[in-house]
């Protein structure tokens, strides 16, 4: 039974209010993406540092990763409409400081913490519209459409940013976010809502125990490629004999234990809580959200190695490398909106299985056209094959885990789902790179190890300087390097061309990963319901008999 807040919206307003929270989740997403080709302008700029901007990044995700959950509850308590609102004038509010930042401490506080925090409001509230503004049958292709629109932006960013920093400057990405957000604020009037609970209180012992299991895993995730995951990298930290990072996502895994914990005995007692454990018993959600962790892990995966190929191994600018990824974005808009639309009565289960079965095809595709010499093409039918199956994704996934529980938890299911996403795109990252320099690293050594034309004391000296991975470097970089170092040009020949070769086996092996993570994501599938929202009776989610 669908609640008094959901409405089946006229055509026209319904295309408004879609424009709202596509425009609002392409923001959020955009901008995840759109400034890492320009750390090194922005560094110089505000006369700092690369790890400093590096590190405003890793801030601003941590703080939006760690709030999301609150920022649902928030949500619950205020009513969805005016979250989405206060979240999108305090994000205005950190673009428009930080497009003006003198340096990076405003920086910082505009975007990493203002945006974080608005960002956190947002995006929950994004689901929890949906579920308020359409009904259980339009749900797909309005998930569908958000969700596209989102991982758009992801393949926009590069270009977007690599753009307005060579032709203006970076600063113009945020204030152009101002505008966005104030065009967004305008449309979202027509929005309807569920009137908040102004007598829920906020748990902030949940809050506190939440944020901080959260931020402790993310970060434990970020920091894995330049600390190492279990044993410690040189010159990284060590607590205890090992990595850092194992410890941060063990403390992390630990507090979100006292969480739930937490949660059980606040809810047993009548007490606010800030989210109840008992929905992950609900099976078509928990095999919604691992669904969700899986598809961001691949996605994550795929944004991170194909624009290393294109930047670093084929020399394409940042314009070029955006235009290349765009067929991935077409096909997935058109799967996304599509399928729904031709198909309203697929079953769900079908449609993600083929997803994860599109992506894992497109992926081996890529992986097996990677030849040194091998132009930008290459590229272009596999991330098409690859965008399909995020696209058929998006189409089903946001309608399934909502569409799960009754609609007035949205805002719940909201908080989770995009924590759920944050914590599988900084795996995917994480992972994809991981084993990128192992690879990489493995293949340079045994290729200069045996080949005739580079001295054996160098390969000596390359090994022990490059104990902690061979950097993933252009042959213009390590021809650079090379002759910096005295090396004779014939000998620095060889070492390039063994380092291109090395490189294309870290690619590889990287999308080699990303395939069987994509392949196993098939299992967790087997809890997507066979029949779409709203085509048989729902309790909390599906019959069994949809189920199995």
């Amino acid at each position: 039974m669908e609640t008094s807040g959901t409405t089946t919206a006229a055509p026209a307003a319904s295309g408004l209010i879609l424009l709202t929270l596509a425009s609002g989740q392409f923001l959020m997403a955009l901008d995840s993406s759109v400034m890492n080709v320009s750390i090194a302008t922005v560094a110089d700029d505000l006369d700092t540092t690369v790890t400093g901007i590096q590190s405003a990044i890793t801030f601003y995700t941590l703080v939006m990763s760690s709030l999301m959950i609150t920022g649902g509850k928030i949500g619950e308590i205020l009513g969805r409409k005016r979250a989405f609102a206060i979240g999108c004038v305090i994000y205005g509010t950190g673009s428009l400081t930080t497009s003006l930042s003198p340096n990076l401490t405003v920086l910082l506080i505009g975007w990493s913490v203002l945006e974080g925090v608005g960002a956190a409001l947002i995006m929950p509230a994004i689901v929890a519209l949906i579920a308020s503004n359409f009904d259980r049958g339009a749900r797909p292709r309005a998930y569908g459409l958000v969700a596209a629109a989102g991982a758009i932006a992801v393949a926009l960013g590069p270009l977007i940013g690599g753009f307005l920093t060579t032709y203006a400057s970076w600063r113009w990405v945020f204030a152009g976010e101002v505008l966005i957000v104030l065009a967004i604020l305008v449309l979202a009037r027509r929005l309807a809502d569920v009137p908040g609970d102004r007598s829920a209180r906020l748990d902030l012992v949940g809050t506190a125990l939440s944020a901080l299991g959260l931020a402790l895993i993310v970060f434990g995730v970020i920091r894995s490629g330049t600390w190492g995951f279990v044993n410690a990298k040189p010159d990284a930290p060590v607590w205890l004999g090992l990595s850092p990072v194992i410890w941060l996502i063990l403390g992390g895994g630990l507090v979100l234990l006292g969480f739930a914990a937490w949660e059980r005995r606040q809810r047993d007692a009548g007490r606010p809580i800030l989210f109840d454990p008992a929905l992950l018993r609900n099976a078509v959600l928990r095999g919604g959200l691992v669904s969700f962790l899986f598809q961001y892990v691949v996605l994550a995966g795929v944004f991170f190695t194909v624009p290393l190929f294109l930047s670093v191994a084929l020399g394409l600018s940042a314009i070029d490398t955006g235009i290349r990824i765009l067929p991935l974005s077409l096909a997935l808009l058109a799967a996304a909106t599509g399928i729904p639309k031709l198909l309203p009565d697929v079953s769900p289960r079908l449609v993600v299985r083929a997803g994860f079965l599109s992506m894992g095809a497109g992926i081996v595709w890529l992986a097996a056209a990677l030849e040194v010499g091998v132009g930008p093409e290459v590229i272009t039918w596999p991330m098409i094959l690859a965008g399909l199956g995020i696209g058929a994704l998006a189409s089903q996934l946001g309608s399934v885990t909502v569409s799960s529980v009754p609609d007035e938890r949205a805002d719940e299911v909201g908080g989770v789902q995009n924590s759920v996403m944050f914590l599988g795109s900084s795996i995917g990252t994480a992972l994809a790179g991981a084993v990128l320099i192992s690879a990489l690293t493995t293949s340079f050594f045994a290729g200069i190890q045996d080949d005739p034309a580079v001295p054996a004391d160098l390969t000596t000296r390359a090994e022990a300087q490059l104990s902690a991975g061979v950097p993933f470097v252009s042959d213009d970089q390590l021809s650079e390097a090379l002759a910096d170092a005295g090396v004779a040009e014939d000998t620095a020949d060889a070492v390039v061309a063994d380092n291109a070769a090395a490189r294309i086996d870290g690619l590889r092996s990287a999308l080699a990963l990303l395939a069987v993570v994509a392949l196993l994501a098939l299992f967790a599938a087997r809890s997507i319901p066979t029949r779409q929202p709203g085509k048989a009776a729902v309790t909390g989610g599906e019959t069994r008999a949809d189920i199995d």
